[in-house]
């Protein structure tokens, strides 16, 4: 499954599922998905995304491993840089007072 985030302020970006869902319950959302922010919540749920971010920026945040994957078990993607997107079109829907939708896509 892959998870879509949308605004009117910024180019779409699509996630890894569990990349994606992370995400969202660090936004303080219950991780539901179809979901959004109104524009007026997006600033509170991006201090959120920060904090969780600066609390541990280096924590792995990768997508499930299906039997089949043939990446190197040891190759991880951070936190800080999974969040990176999401964070950059939060700040645009804040800053022009913007809804964010998501769903999946």
């Amino acid at each position: 499954m892959l998870i879509t985030f949308k605004t009117p302020a910024y180019a779409d970006i699509t996630m890894f599922g569990d990349v994606g869902k992370a995400l969202i319950k660090m936004l303080g959302h219950s991780g539901s998905i179809p979901g959004a922010i109104l524009a007026e919540d997006v600033p509170k749920a991006l201090d959120k995304l920060r904090a969780a971010v600066q609390h541990n920026p280096d924590a792995p945040l990768n997508p499930h491993r299906d039997d089949d994957d043939d990446r190197p078990s040891g190759e991880s993607v951070s936190l800080a840089k999974r969040a990176l997107p999401l964070i950059e079109l939060l700040e645009a829907a804040a800053r022009d007072g913007k809804h964010v939708m998501w769903d999946q896509g």
